[in-house]
């Protein structure tokens, strides 16, 4: 079969899916293309909540978006361009503060709860933002930035503050005037990632990104014409990933159900209840499923189950097909993405092409990629294995006050340089075999070594270290150091442990610390981490 997908004049490949036509209005922004496509089934449930029961219609999420959005620039002075952090788990309430802010021109930012204050402190400094949005379980993560403050829940401890319920309440009646001067070209969100180098950075993302990573990420679901549908979502949605999620569902008209935390158990009782259709997930849960699924799929109603989608890190075709056994009504595949392309890149197409190949599917409509040599840095036909760079409307205009890192990683022509190797075959199936970037992923989370090698300097009893990443079966990789103890020290591996743990959150923890008396470094002083992985790994 011949690759439909790959240009040998220009050296690119396209996506062999249908193509998609982008909205041409300049002076459009995500909030109003969303709501564009909802007007015509007002009175649809758009949003359930898994913990509270809540249900909201699309014409409620409209009137709530509007309220907000008055409230943040009346009552909190919010402007355009001004930050506004979301720091909490998911629930309803997270698409409706994040659609309130870009509505006016703001910018949001979103940072994992489960960050420790440092961990949250570099992202405050970085983006300066002008109001939280959070939860009183993490006021004192939050308090001693000075920032003002809404709290999207009450307890029986809530310190005095904004609340979402009373704002709403307060602001019901008011709407702002549908002009607010926002373009596509604006900067909708800061998502923040380790990228392809480094520290985490501020990903730009336009409204025009969104628009078109909404478009790209139902695009199967449309050209099948299929019906609405119901999607289960406990990624966080304070990563990229879950926020594209839920805009492109409710950009749909699909229900979006929201559960702040996963367990097999409560997620097998959502889709029965709730007859979920498409549910998107992260290695390990696919590995729950193989451990436990057997066990416990006939407790439970699950054919209304459609499909299940993994990303954020590959998965075994073995992993696949166990699953597959145990639900084999169910679609399950795969697909790769990135924050700086504001989401998919590739996807499997369960109804065209093999089954359980361990690709990562074709491209997007909306996406070009080349495969380029790592040695020569030119482009390379099928079969040949280089580092992936993808174009598109989708794909960041940079990182927020960081221009050196945006040269690094987007040239002139657009092309982002993931810093992943793959490759495409005859078919245009792309299949990513390893990392030519330090990342660590954990839990379907971006760890950068650099940032734990850092932390481990500061210690005054540690004079160097190295951080890689080991196989676990159960999360994919967990960081592992290498530390050479400052002159006559006893620090152990557990103070090392216990050292980072009490700085970082739990993905990033170290799982092992080994005592070595020196760092393998080049000439110039760079940690040669590959090695050293090779290392490691020859002996497993």
């Amino acid at each position: 079969m011949a690759n439909s997908s790959f240009n040998p004049e220009t050296q690119t490949y396209n996506s062999p899916r249908p193509p998609i036509k982008l909205p041409t209005s300049f002076d459009l922004s995500l909030t109003s293309f969303i709501f564009q496509s909802t007007s015509s089934f007002p009175h649809q449930t758009a949003l359930i909540d898994a913990d509270s029961n809540e249900t909201i219609t699309f014409l409620q999420l409209q009137s709530l978006v509007s309220s907000l959005a008055y409230a943040l620039r009346h009552r909190f002075h919010v402007a355009k361009h001004d930050v506004v952090l979301i720091v909490a788990p998911n629930s309803i309430h997270f698409p409706i503060c994040f659609l309130a802010i870009v509505s006016i021109g703001a910018i949001a930012t979103t940072a994992n709860p489960s960050f420790t204050f440092n961990e949250i402190s570099k992202q405050v400094k970085d983006c300066n933002p002008k109001l939280i949005i959070t939860i009183p379980e993490l006021y004192n993560k939050v308090n001693p930035f000075n920032v003002p403050l809404v709290f999207l829940s009450q307890s029986s401890t809530s310190p005095k503050c904004s609340y979402y319920s009373d704002i709403i309440k307060n602001y019901a009646e008011q709407a702002l005037n549908s002009n607010n001067n926002v373009t596509q070209n604006d900067v909708a969100a800061l998502m923040y990632s380790s990228g392809t180098t480094g520290t985490s950075k501020g990903v730009m993302l336009t409204h025009k990104n969104f628009i078109a990573s909404t478009l790209n990420f139902t695009a199967d679901q449309d050209r099948y014409m299929e019906g609405r549908n119901v999607c289960l979502c406990f990624l966080p949605m304070s990563h990229g990933f879950g926020t594209v999620l839920s805009l492109a569902q409710l950009r749909r008209g699909n229900v979006f159900f929201s559960m702040a935390k996963f367990g097999l158990e409560k997620v097998l009782g959502a889709i029965e209840k709730y007859k979920v259709t498409h549910m998107f997930v992260v290695p390990p849960v696919m590995i729950y499923i193989a451990k436990q699924g057997m066990m416990m799929k006939n407790k439970y109603d699950l054919w209304s189950l459609k499909q299940i989608i993994s990303s954020a890190a590959p998965l075994s075709r073995d992993l696949i097909q166990t699953c597959s056994h145990i639900l084999p009504h169910v679609e399950i595949f795969q697909g790769y993405g990135m924050t700086e392309a504001c989401g998919k890149i590739s996807l499997e197409n369960p109804k065209e092409g093999s089954r359980l190949s361990g690709s990562t599917g074709t491209l997007m409509p909306l996406i070009q990629s080349k495969i380029v040599s790592v040695s020569t840095i030119k482009p390379l036909p099928p079969n040949q294995i280089g580092e992936i760079w993808i174009r598109g409307p989708t794909v960041t205009p940079g990182y927020f006050n960081n221009l050196e890192a945006t040269k690094v990683g987007i040239d002139e022509e657009g092309w982002v340089h993931t810093g992943d190797l793959g490759y495409f075959d005859e078919q245009g199936q792309l299949f990513v075999v390893d990392r030519i970037k330090e990342l660590i992923k954990c839990y379907g989370f971006q760890v950068a070594p650099a940032e734990l090698e850092g932390l481990l300097l500061s210690h005054p009893d540690i004079d160097d270290a190295v951080v890689i990443p080991y196989p676990d079966v159960n999360v994919g990789e967990v960081p592992i150091a290498y530390v050479v103890r400052a002159s006559n020290r006893t620090i152990t591996e557990e103070d090392v442990k216990q050292f980072v743990a009490n700085k970082v959150a739990h993905f990033k923890r170290l799982r092992t610390v080994t005592f070595v008396e020196s760092v393998p470094r080049s000439v110039s002083g760079k940690i040669l981490r590959r090695e050293l992985i090779q290392k490691v790994r020859s002996k497993i």
